[in-house]
């Protein structure tokens, strides 16, 4: 193998792929990028769960395999000056020599015989959505994926299409999280597939700030996301998945209209006496006019006041400050509706201008008194 390319493609190409790779594998292979020279160079990072694979432009002056220790080369390559990058390894890939202007380095490959194989599927059905529309929706929704694998369907977020439109929902237990967004054109049957959260929390970083297309290929097992000359390609997580559309409710008794920085600001207040060790929620009485809200801690107490149109008729609810102040601050309008009923149903955090494309659910906290 012989290529030359220039330093900040190759950087980027392996920050990109490492994304995938393990820190520690029971195959060492894993730990490393696999580099494939033909046309192009092909960087592919892969964990047996995720494969992310980018390609760039080269002078190939000879084609060829190799596979390299992916944090030390990236952490070479970052220290490189800038220029083109040479690299060459002899047929058993022993050693790979790399050169850029005046620094040089000779390192040990690791054996591509060991690296696994990539997870391949025909593609059953695609749909495209702007890279910066899916980024986006993946951001304000991710949030509420769940962090415990005893339900691991809830590890991932839902994604469902209907006509023209893509809904992503994610649910840990003690929130949910729907996105909603019209997408131009699809090729892609009404359907349903959940997306493992680690995924998508690559697909968002990888996703650049623009409208070109996200192409989303479904099949029987795995879903791959095409960016641009980066693809990720992940498992289909299967399992039942919480029926959002009824789980969500539909009628309110209470309904007020709040700022949502000025909310976000009185709660990030007084949440300063709570602690992780103490677990205590934020109290909020939803007044005349106003919110009021308070914490007692063994730390101390705090209270301060929201203003907001409409009332609640001192209707008092617990919440867990985190899953609050996480739904504000994904919540993209400046004016939000909170829609009520008991002190132990589910609060709804909604835009007040009656657009449908979020919806956040709290559960609330059951207060002592």
């Amino acid at each position: 193998m012989n290529f030359t390319v220039e330093k900040a493609e190759l950087q980027n190409a392996v920050l990109i792929a490492t994304r995938a790779v393990p820190s520690k594998s029971p195959i060492s292979a894993l730990e490393g990028l696999l580099i494939e020279a033909g046309q192009k160079i092909t960087i592919t990072g892969y964990d047996l769960k995720e494969a992310i694979y980018t390609t760039i432009e080269a002078e190939v002056a000879e084609s060829g395999t190799m596979v390299v220790n992916a944090r030390f080369f990236g952490e070479l390559i970052r220290r490189l000056p800038d220029g083109m990058v040479n690299i060459q390894c002899d047929e058993n890939n022993n050693i790979i020599h790399i050169k850029c202007g005046k620094s040089e380095y000779d390192i040990s490959g690791l054996d591509a015989g060991d690296y696994p194989e990539m997870p391949r599927f025909s593609e059953l059905k695609t749909v495209e959505i702007p890279q910066d529309v899916l980024a986006n929706m993946i951001s304000r929704s991710l949030f509420a994926v769940s962090k415990e694998e005893t339900r691991p369907v809830y590890t991932g977020t839902l994604f469902e299409i209907e006509g023209n439109e893509l809904t992503l929902v994610s649910v840990d237990g003690y929130r949910l999280a729907r996105r909603v967004e019209q997408i131009k054109s699809s090729r892609l049957e009404d359907c349903s597939f959940i997306v493992p959260g680690f995924a998508l929390s690559d697909i968002e970083k990888i996703c650049d700030n623009n409208e070109d297309p996200v192409k989303i290929a479904v099949g029987e097992k795995h879903i791959s996301f095409t960016m641009g000359t980066t693809v990720v390609i992940t498992r289909r997580l299967e399992g039942e998945f919480l029926n959002h559309r009824k789980s969500v409710p539909e009628n309110f008794r209470y309904t007020v209209k709040a700022n949502r920085q000025e909310l976000i600001s009185v709660i990030d207040r007084v949440a300063l006496v709570l602690s992780e060790k103490n677990g205590n929620p934020v109290r909020m009485i939803f007044g005349d006019g106003t919110i009021d809200c308070k914490c007692i801690t063994p730390i101390g107490k705090a209270e301060d006041i929201c203003t907001c149109e409409g009332s609640g008729e001192d209707l008092e609810i617990g919440f867990n400050d985190r899953y609050l102040l996480d739904a504000l601050k994904a919540a993209e309008k400046e004016e939000i509706m909170i829609c009520l009923n008991t002190s132990s149903s589910p609060c709804i955090i909604k835009a007040a201008d009656g657009s449908e494309n979020f919806t956040y659910m709290i559960l609330p906290v059951r207060l002592h008194t």
